[in-house]
């Protein structure tokens, strides 16, 4: 109906509010999101916040049991204070007068920062970029819900799990006696942590379509961060070398404000500023493309699919090609920055005790005893890729790519068979090359060319190891896919007990349930060729029960 030339225009409908502003239209609906984030995170935010509280109250119960006296502190002094104890830890700020309190923020707390990195990457991606490739977000923005809220809100849920977790960590240093400012700066520390790789993982949500490559993009700037602070420190124990570069680490922020010592609190202005800048580049380049798409478009496939695409097995290979890509050149050059920190270290810690000398592989050869660590090191590291893996056939079944194939002539065993086979057989290819990128380095820190090939064989021994954590993820995913994410508890078992087992004094049972303690750290050890074996054997009927428990259990398929 129109109306008369000149005529009123109508006015609005009683009752009805003028639309607002396109500017606050971006950010609509970003209060329901973030209650509904929270009710569907119900779960897995206290498992972060009380998990990570609950490990610094674990170390500090560790600490205060094994070094009751002075003396004992000196000796853990002695590992602290050389290159080895910086690459581990960090600076180790006030151990020229070390107190139980120092030490646990300037040894162990190094691991609190990475774990509350991985928690603010892994939350921002499980909220923006997987939900975008679910097609939920396309609903969710078809109603109320304005461009930036979905983003707005998964890094207010990031910002409240890191506001908790570091309260939680402030209630146990504190509760334990430790100075209360220097308990909150730490505390602080580790929540800032969770937000500078928040912001990391902001953009490179925007910068691909697949959350798997996004949250990768991620885990390379954190696994940087590491790398950069390591080699940062090591360089400043030394007293010469790039010590500099620890302040390009946003875990070196955390680290250089010397909680319980020098309680300075501008570092984490950087970690600040770093995270607002971060958002606002992601609020800038989500405005620069479509929804459930990339700033990286990917490449348009052949008409044809080549032939050796035809099989399960070429098909898993492509799948996981780029991610083998990027892990392999990551490793090499993790191996080749650690392995040329070697001669240096060894000149630094020549007179260590003999209970320090156990940390480094129990040799009383340091270069072995090293070496061994950074094969232990390495290997976990590649359980890691292992775990992503498995969780990247979750993806595939949720995303509803994985029916369409099985309902053609793959089976269900060779379509899971074909994958563990792809997975288990990059184990051993990313071993060897971390091992000869370490070796390169160690050679040439040294002048001993011998060392690559010991290295090589020293990472390589490991493989059973990481393969039966292959296969209990694969149990997992096969018998009940919500349960998965209980595998990474091996792994930061093993971790725990690789580097910590001698310091903390961790009973001999729950050393041997590490699978990565059987075999030996070559060259600080002999290669158990028997327990290999048996390890090998018990990944292969792991995987076999996998295979049939994926048999019978109905896939969960897209809706």
């Amino acid at each position: 109906m129109t109306t008369m030339r000149g005529a009123t225009p109508a006015s609005p409908r009683q009752g009805s509010s003028p639309r607002p502003s396109p500017r606050f239209d971006a950010f609509a609906g970003t209060g329901a999101l973030l209650r509904f984030m929270v009710r569907r995170d119900r779960v897995r935010l206290p498992a972060w916040t009380i998990g990570l509280s609950l490990l610094m109250a674990y170390f500090a119960t560790a600490l205060e049991t094994l070094a009751k006296t002075p003396e004992d502190l000196e000796g853990l002094t002695a590992f602290s204070e050389s290159p080895a104890g910086a690459l581990l830890g960090g600076p180790g700020f006030g151990f020229d007068a070390l107190t139980i309190e120092k030490f646990l923020v300037g040894q162990y707390g190094l691991y609190l920062l990475v774990g509350a990195g991985l928690m603010g990457i892994l939350t921002v991606t499980r909220h923006t970029r997987a939900e975008e490739r679910a097609g939920r977000t396309e609903l969710v923005r078809a109603y109320v819900a304005g461009r930036h809220a979905p983003l707005t809100a998964a890094l207010l849920l990031t910002a409240l799990m890191a506001v908790t977790v570091a309260a939680l960590i402030t209630a146990v240093l504190s509760g334990r006696g430790y100075d209360a400012v220097g308990s909150l700066l730490f505390g602080a520390g580790v929540g800032s942590s969770a937000l500078v790789f928040a912001g990391a993982a902001a953009i490179t949500n925007q910068v691909t379509e697949y959350p798997r490559a996004a949250a990768g993009m991620s885990g390379v700037v954190l696994g940087a961060a590491f790398m950069l602070r390591g080699l940062g420190d090591m360089a400043a124990t030394q007293g010469f070398g790039p010590s500099w570069l620890v302040w390009l680490s946003p875990i070196g922020w955390s680290q250089q404000t010397a909680p319980y010592v020098l309680d300075r609190w501008w570092p984490l202005v950087a970690s600040l500023l770093c995270t607002a800048a971060t958002a606002a580049t992601a609020y800038a380049l989500s405005t620069r493309r479509d929804l459930a798409a990339g700033l990286l478009p990917p490449r348009p496939g052949p008409p044809h699919a080549a032939r050796w695409l035809r099989g399960p097995l070429s098909l898993a290979f492509r799948l996981q090609r780029a991610g083998l890509i990027g892990w392999s050149a990551a490793l090499v050059v993790a191996g080749i920055g650690y392995g040329s920190f070697t001669q240096p270290l060894l000149d630094g810690f020549e007179d260590a005790p003999e209970d320090l000398v156990a940390v480094l592989g129990g040799a009383q050869d340091m270069l072995a005893g090293y070496l061994g660590l950074m094969g232990l090191m390495m290997a976990l590291i590649v359980g890691v890729f292992a775990v992503l893996a498995v969780q990247s056939l979750r993806a595939e079944e949720a995303d509803g790519r994985t029916e369409p194939v099985l309902a053609a002539a793959v089976s269900r065993p060779a379509w899971l068979g074909a994958h563990l086979a792809v997975t288990g057989l990059a184990v051993p290819w990313l071993l060897l090359v971390a091992g000869a990128g370490t070796g390169i380095g160690a050679a040439a820190s040294t002048g001993d060319p011998s060392l690559i090939g010991e290295l090589v064989v020293g990472h390589l021994a490991h493989t059973p190891a990481v393969w039966l954590v292959l296969a209990l993820a694969a149990l997992l995913y096969a018998a009940a896919p919500p349960s998965l994410p209980a595998v990474w508890a091996v792994l930061g078992h093993a971790a725990l007990v690789a580097f910590f087992a001698t310091v903390l004094d961790i009973p001999g049972v729950a050393v041997r349930l590490s699978p990565f303690e059987h075999i030996g750290a070559y060259p600080s050890e002999g290669v158990n060729v028997l327990a290999g074996l048996v390890l090998t054997a018990l990944a292969t009927l792991i995987a076999t029960a996998a295979t049939a428990c994926f048999r019978r259990r109905d896939l969960a398929t897209a809706v």
